[in-house]
């Protein structure tokens, strides 16, 4: 249960100010509106369609304090926007935002991994390519002899319980290769921590090579 918090006024005034000053508690519903607690009483917010139930916006439809308040810890990231929902990442453990329908392990931004992605195998030191995310966990994730992910003496020191990632290692690309290329290409699969991102889309709209030749 979120406690009532206040923030500085930043030298704001009228509603601005209220929704930063008095003490409020913000908590997300399923259905992706927001509850605002206050001491005065307790409200629904919609934040797409700019409403709530107190009587400022009800009946003023004023732009009221708890519709701020909402739209300030969205964009501080105290809670998640509309249409996603909180998740702990299956990595490091701190609070990320997931879409409403996100199933299996999840990963916070400094931890996911996408198609294209070059990243450094933290046990050989080898350079890769992410190829696709598999969503399911390093335990329940075969790979092709049919030994689990997480059954190999290499990935013992990275979390069971985290999501796989196929990725193909850098030297085995054709320099033509492109995004478009890379579900072709035999691929590994890998515990997401045992993969340290080194830039993100390395393999994206423009082919290998041509980023090979700018570097």
């Amino acid at each position: 249960m979120r406690r009532k918090t206040t923030l500085p006024s930043d030298g704001l005034a009228g509603r601005a100010r209220r929704a930063r000053v008095e003490p409020m508690a913000v908590r997300p519903l399923r259905d992706g509106r927001y509850v605002v607690e206050t001491d005065g009483g307790t409200y629904v917010v919609d934040v797409e369609a700019r409403t709530c139930t107190c009587p400022d916006n009800a009946i003023r439809h004023a732009r009221c304090k708890h519709l701020r308040r909402v739209a300030i810890e969205i964009t501080r990231g105290e809670v998640p926007p509309p249409g996603r929902r909180s998740a702990t990442c299956a990595v490091c453990g701190d609070e990320t935002f997931v879409p409403m329908d996100a199933t299996g392990p999840q990963l916070c931004p400094d931890h996911e991994h996408r198609a294209g992605d070059l990243v450094h195998d933290r046990e050989s030191g080898s350079l890769l390519v992410v190829t696709r995310a598999l969503g399911t966990r390093a335990d329940e994730t075969p790979t092709e002899t049919g030994r689990l992910v997480s059954a190999y003496e290499s990935n013992r020191d990275y979390g069971d319980h985290e999501p796989t990632f196929e990725a193909v290692y850098l030297d085995s690309l054709p320099v033509d290769a492109g995004l478009a290329d890379l579900d072709e290409l035999h691929a590994y699969r890998f515990p997401a921590s045992r993969l340290s991102r080194v830039e993100r889309g390395f393999v994206g709209a423009r082919t290998l090579g041509e980023r090979l030749a700018r570097a």
